[in-house]
């Protein structure tokens, strides 16, 4: 019988790759040993300039992050290219209507809200709408964490992540997706919200690895140079966190350079992520992904947990 059920298995497995995996983009993945998904790619200008970046990256599909209003951009990019390209959708979360313009969008195809990234407390009336209205349309919210500027006039971001226990208490139907800084750098117990990118060991116990064990409706969102300054910072504890929570991590890149591999401007010129110059944060990331991880967990990291917590639908080209 167990090996029927493993047999099962990887049918399924297979018949979903092939599934989700348009014939044009069947040879892309060879890479990284079968399709990746990226589920943290801005929405760039013409219908050419994300699938530019996914070919050099080899990534073969991707979740666009987009401004609500940008459904006709994007049915155009899914129509040049078919079963590639799924999306999300954000507005500013501070000016009245927000709901009602995340709620349409919702209706006419968004697979959930992000990046959330505005001036606002994490436990502030703003974004506890958002979290509400997740709970209700049963979609995720990507939200971007961050409490220590970039560069001056910059601000912060969805701070008090290191209370965000109390909300995630308060929304237990709502699907979280952490992503940026100070998600990341509390993968360490010592972290003080004093550096945007810590270095060193890492303290085990942080709030963000004991977050993810304790709550089902949470999720890591691995992209940008926050989530690969983690991954990068102690080889042994990244062997341990990622075998831990293969379950709750998701590959995304948030890379801004041109052509899949450096080129260009990486990370949007952020002056303190000045590793990633001339790097693609894809690259690096799925390698340092795939160095660190059993085959199956890179799997479950790099397109199963995209699918799942987006509930992205199989599509055949």
């Amino acid at each position: 019988m167990q090996r029927t059920l493993i047999t099962r298995r990887h049918a399924l497995a297979a018949a979903l790759s092939a599934a989700f995996v348009p014939k044009t983009q069947a040879a892309a993945s060879a890479l990284w040993g079968g399709p990746v998904v990226d589920c943290h790619f801005h929405l760039r200008q013409g219908l050419d300039a994300n699938y530019v970046h996914m070919q050099g990256c080899e990534v073969s599909n991707a979740l666009l992050l987009s401004r609500a209003n940008a459904k006709d951009q994007i049915q155009a990019m899914q129509a040049k290219y078919p079963g590639v390209f799924a999306w999300t959708a954000s507005t500013d979360i501070t000016k009245p209507g927000a709901e009602t313009i995340l709620t349409a969008a919702v209706k006419q195809g968004a697979l959930g809200f992000g990046e959330i990234k505005f001036h606002v407390a994490s436990d502030g009336p703003e974004l506890r709408r958002m979290y509400a209205l997740a709970a209700e349309l049963n979609v995720p919210i990507l939200i971007h964490f961050q409490e220590v500027q970039h560069f001056d006039g910059e601000g912060v971001f969805s701070t008090g992540f290191q209370h965000f226990e109390t909300t995630l208490k308060a929304y237990p139907k709502t699907t979280f997706v952490g992503h940026a800084d100070a998600f990341w750098a509390n993968i360490s117990a010592d972290y003080q919200n004093d550096s945007a990118y810590p270095a060193g060991p890492i303290k085990p116990d942080g709030i963000t690895d004991k977050l993810l064990s304790d709550y089902p409706n949470l999720f890591g969102d691995l992209s940008a140079n926050s989530g690969n300054n983690a991954l990068s910072r102690d080889a042994e504890f990244t062997r341990g966190f990622l075998a831990r929570h293969q379950d709750k991590l998701i590959f995304g890149s948030d890379c801004s350079c041109s052509d899949g591999k450096g080129g260009g401007i990486s990370q949007n010129n952020n002056p303190v992520a000045s590793r990633m110059a001339g790097k693609c944060v894809a690259r690096e990331t799925l390698s340092l992904l795939k160095q660190s991880a059993s085959a199956a967990a890179f799997r479950k990291m790099t397109w199963e947990n995209g699918h799942r917590v987006w509930r992205i639908k199989a599509t055949a080209s």
